[in-house]
């Protein structure tokens, strides 16, 4: 039967509270959220289908979430901590105290991984697009594998996954395919998953069943939300009267009837002088402006999108992990230097460790470079 120790159950507890400064932090956060909302009922009338309030609501909910998530397993592991320090347990108490901890261990893995997804797209779902590479056949067949590999890791994890596209492969697989995971902070948890993978292996499409390198490419994009609010401010706009030049008769030419607009923060400028009445022609030049910081701000989000989407090929010396099968199993991640394996639980969706590890690297690297 599986052991247990006293030192690992507290040595668990010791690892979730290394961030308890953090979810202090998070009970301020919420006080400042929650002093925002009550400003903006206060001074806004049907706020509540604005952008401003939904986003400050879906905060608030995140940040309550995970502290409550957090204060719960700090209870239940000193409940077990409690129940182990008993004297005389019976084996079968023992091995449920053992079950427990095993599934406490991956709910502290679970919750650190949230409190460290804290970039600006890390709660959006999330489009994941894999490629076939190199490796003819059997990269097809591998992309195969690893598109099994994140499904199987959605429904694990409670994230809803849905296929967008997907083109199958002559003999085996998939030549590509584009997925939708949808749910809490998809897109944090798979951005570690952006880059090459590299497969080792027998081929199963060689007759002499002979070693295969195989690659494929993992793309990992957030999922942004068309909610683009334009808010025309007074203190941004220079709003300049001139008389219009042109047909439109002697009113036109002689009163300072067209209107022309700058907005400060962006440069553009529009001008409306066709309408004999100023008052229309500024309403005409603001509606322009609407439509012109719409396309502006559109823009900017799809250069934002193709800024995750990686250029490298997917062939030698670009992966980020190597699987390998054969002559040995080992899955290596070549960022971090994590080792695991057990490979078979990683290929079917077991990809906690990576995800951890990954989000920790970085994390550390952040803090170095400051």
């Amino acid at each position: 039967m599986n052991t247990l120790s006293i030192k690992e159950i507290r040595d668990l507890k010791e690892k979730l509270q290394k961030f308890t400064n953090l979810i202090s932090n998070y009970k301020n956060k919420i006080i400042e959220i929650e002093k925002q909302i009550e400003n903006l009922n206060k001074n806004l009338k049907n706020n509540y289908d604005s952008i401003d309030y939904k986003n400050l609501i879906k905060k608030k909910k995140n940040l309550e979430k995970i502290v409550k998530k957090y204060e719960k397993t700090i209870q239940e592991i000193n409940d077990l901590e409690d129940v182990f320090d008993l004297v005389n347990l019976d084996e079968e108490l023992r091995k449920e105290i053992y079950n427990n901890y095993k599934i406490l261990q991956k709910e502290v893995d679970n919750i650190i991984i949230e409190l460290l997804l804290d970039e600006e797209y890390d709660s959006n779902d999330c489009i994941l697009i894999i490629t076939a590479g190199a490796g003819g056949t059997d990269a097809q067949d591998w992309a195969n594998m690893l598109y099994r590999m994140y499904y199987n890791w959605a429904n694990k994890n409670g994230f809803k996954f849905s296929i967008v596209d997907i083109t199958t492969g002559n003999e085996a697989g998939i030549k590509s395919g584009t997925f939708l995971i949808s749910g809490d902070n998809a897109y944090g948890y798979l951005k570690s998953e952006k880059g090459v993978h590299r497969l080792v292996r027998n081929s199963p499409f060689n007759a002499q069943n002979k070693r295969h390198t195989s690659f494929a490419l993992v793309e990992v994009i957030p999922k942004i939300e068309d909610d683009i609010n334009i808010d025309l401010k007074e203190e941004e706009l220079k709003i300049e009267t001139f008389k219009a030049g042109g047909a439109g008769g002697q009113h036109v030419n002689k009163n300072e009837s067209a209107v022309r607009i700058t907005h400060l923060p962006t440069g553009i400028v529009v001008v409306s002088s066709n309408e004999r009445s100023q008052h229309k022609n500024k309403e005409i030049a603001l509606k322009i402006l609407k439509s012109r910081l719409y396309e502006f701000e559109l823009q900017k989000r799809i250069e934002k999108i193709e800024s995750f989407k990686t250029k490298q090929q997917a062939a030698w010396g670009n992966q980020i992990r190597n699987y390998i099968l054969h002559p040995y199993k080992l899955i290596k991640d070549l960022r971090t230097n994590l080792e695991v394996y057990k490979v078979e639980e990683v290929l079917d969706g077991e990809l906690t460790p990576f995800i951890l590890s990954f989000l920790l690297n970085n994390k550390l690297t952040n803090i170095n470079n400051i």
